[in-house]
């Protein structure tokens, strides 16, 4: 990333702007959001081509420019340079002559590490300049060397099943200690977190390993191994994580941590015995991520303010409410992140703990043991606490507890597998909690799910036909979601349906093709109302409690959905694709 006054001396000394141009620029950008760098400024707002604006800082530089996004680089150049130096000196090899070896860089003024890579390779360097994009796409092809690595390992002799009892411990520990298992396993892990996977799955089949990437919500095939290295990838794991190795018949679970100077995971490791061997499935989580804003979630300005309004009261429930990684979590933990100050005492009992946060006092339930989360709770409740986080609320025990907390002058959040906002009040009910004390205590419900965002690259318009307007018409009441997309202003008092643009990414190689790139939230945000309220205490239904919001004034997750589609957010079928039930 360039600093920007760097931008702005390499666009007024290249002449892209004169001094006129840049201070209107300046002024556009600290009216738009003062916080913006001026390059990401120029990327987004004013849609500049990332490869446009760095063509223009090679001019800077009196260097060529060269795009790696399709260059394939022979692995033996490649390796020129290790992995490790390319990624945090920000250079890599691409070609190579008899004399000479052709680097691109992002720092051109990094003399000391050229000097230190001519010094290595004994070849005079050619300098290139290049882009973040094209730069992180000639760092995967490390990542997908791995086969050339595999194929030396299918030509190691392989330890057969009758030369290995799977019962032994020690053989087992022998193999996992075998370097090109290690580097197969670390391969897996490094290439995952430069992806940026959620989740890794590791699944044996008869003749091979097959591993998996959760990438935005999504699985996808990365990599296949020969079945010859599942009993050592199994081993491997289960030293890490201090799982036992002679143990094939019943699940396992337990974690550990990877770090450098770059990142800092911590690895929470599921191993389930399945027909053919052992699956794996591991969940990262960033240690170093910080909370997001809301703003940053997704979340429109108008429930901003609701969400706003209700945090602040001291005391009562808020809910975040979804199913299975539609990002509560990250919610809540954005919510503690306004609330987190010295003045404010915060206590959380999650499973697992995501992120970790200075200030909150973060406790990790423990079934083992007995602490579980209504254990955790009530020791909390004498902790003096302001603000209780409940990761999850599952059972009566919890939820009554919870309730009483908020009666009694604490503020609760928690999460609820529910698949709507309206639908947690009842569920509440079904816990055994009493309606009066869920009328009087609950403030906010957050329903929410996570779409993948449009890939801003190629983004590309299109209209619906008639065929596909009539087939959403039999889906949901597009009159109703059109009505409400009018009353907030958000289309044209005569604008229809047919008149609209929709997005869709038409695939590049800074989305793998796939035209989608990260996520972003989808939400309804119930505020309890002197209505709602009385609603809760008569018992109503989930669905008339939902028609009340609505009247309200609360847009539903699919209303919301359609606003951000024509925004070119993310695409229609995104959201159709999470919000049915």
């Amino acid at each position: 990333m360039l600093s920007d006054e760097l931008l702005k001396k390499i666009l007024r000394e290249t002449k892209t702007f004169d001094s006129k141009g840049l201070k209107q620029l300046e002024k556009e950008m600290r009216d738009h959001d003062p916080d913006m760098t001026f390059e990401a400024f120029l990327l987004k707002e004013k849609k500049m081509p990332e490869e446009m604006l760095y063509r223009i800082a090679a001019q800077f530089y009196k260097l060529p420019f060269v795009s790696l996004r399709e260059k394939p680089i022979r692995r033996d150049v490649l390796f020129l340079i290790p992995e490790q130096i390319a990624a945090s000196h920000k250079l890599v090899a691409f070609d190579r002559t008899e004399n000479e070896l052709s680097v691109a860089t992002l720092e051109p003024t990094d003399l000391q590490t050229f000097e230190f890579i001519k010094r290595k390779t004994n070849l005079k360097l050619v300098i290139h300049y290049t882009n973040p994009s094209s730069f992180d796409q000639a760092l995967k092809q490390y990542r997908q060397s791995l086969s050339a690595e595999l194929g030396a390992l299918t030509s190691v002799p392989a330890k057969d099943e009758e030369s290995i009892d799977p019962s032994e411990e020690r053989e087992l520990s022998k193999l996992a200690e075998d370097i090109p298992i290690i580097r197969v396993v670390d391969s897996i892990l490094e290439h995952a977190i430069l992806e940026g996977a959620s989740d890794i799955h590791i699944e044996p089949t008869e003749k091979d390993v097959v591993v998996r990437f959760r990438v935005d919500g999504v699985l996808r095939p990365v990599m296949t191994f020969p079945q010859l290295v599942a009993a050592g990838i199994v081993a491997r794991i289960k030293i890490l994580s201090n799982l036992k190795l002679d143990e094939h018949r019943l699940p396992q679970d337990g974690r550990f941590k990877i770090e450098n100077q770059n990142y800092k995971f911590s690895m929470r490791v599921s191993i389930l015995p399945v027909q053919d061997g052992e699956k794996i499935v591991m969940r990262l989580l960033s240690e170093t991520a910080s909370a997001l804003t809301l703003d940053q979630l997704g979340f429109r300005p108008e429930t901003q303010e609701i969400m706003m309004r209700n945090i602040k009261k001291p005391h009562g429930i808020i809910l975040v409410t979804g199913p299975t990684g539609s990002g509560k979590s990250t919610t809540l933990y954005s919510i503690l992140g306004i609330l987190n100050t010295p003045q404010v005492n915060i206590s959380t009992i999650e499973d697992p703990i995501e992120y970790r946060m200075e200030g909150v006092n973060q406790s990790q339930v423990n079934p083992k043991i007995g602490f579980t989360f209504a254990g955790g709770l009530r020791a909390l409740l004498r902790q003096d606490p302001n603000v209780i986080m409940v990761g999850e609320i599952r059972d009566e025990e919890t939820a009554g507890i919870a309730v009483q907390a908020a009666m009694t002058g604490h503020l609760v959040l928690g999460t609820l597998h529910t698949n709507d906002a309206a639908t947690s009040l009842p569920r509440l009910a079904d816990m055994k909690v009493p309606l009066f004390l869920i009328a009087y205590t609950a403030n906010l419900i957050v329903g929410q799910r996570l779409v993948r965002k449009v890939c801003q690259n190629c983004l590309r318009s299109y209209r619906l036909q008639k065929h596909a307007i009539d087939e959403l018409r039999k889906e949901m009441d597009i009159d109703a979601i059109w009505k409400t997309l009018r009353d907030h202003k958000f289309v044209e008092k005569d604008q229809k349906i047919e008149d609209t643009n929709f997005w869709r990414g038409s695939g590049c190689n800074q989305c793998d093709n796939d035209g989608y790139k990260g996520r972003m939230g989808i939400y309804e945000v119930l505020e309890v109302s002197t209505t709602i309220s009385n609603l809760i205490n008569e018992n109503a239904s989930a669905d008339k409690i939902k028609q009340q919001a609505i009247e309200e004034g609360m847009i539903t997750m699919l209303e919301e959905g359609f606003m951000k589609a024509i925004k070119g957010a993310t695409t229609l079928e995104e959201v159709l694709r999470v919000t049915k039930d």
